[in-house]
């Protein structure tokens, strides 16, 4: 998730199409934030770790 937000938001900024760079910027909160929550060893969605 991490990875697909860095893609549209350097797709988003080069095509200069502001729907992908929101979307990019959303994904890539949401993916940090997944990851933050499963490296600490609080379980999301039922699982103990997010990858």
């Amino acid at each position: 998730m991490i990875v697909l937000g860095v893609i549209l938001l350097v797709v988003g900024f080069l095509l200069g199409i502001g729907i992908l760079w929101t979307i990019g910027i959303v994904l890539l909160v949401v993916g940090v934030i997944l990851w933050v929550l499963g490296s600490v060893g609080h379980a999301v969605g039922g699982r103990r770790h997010y990858w």
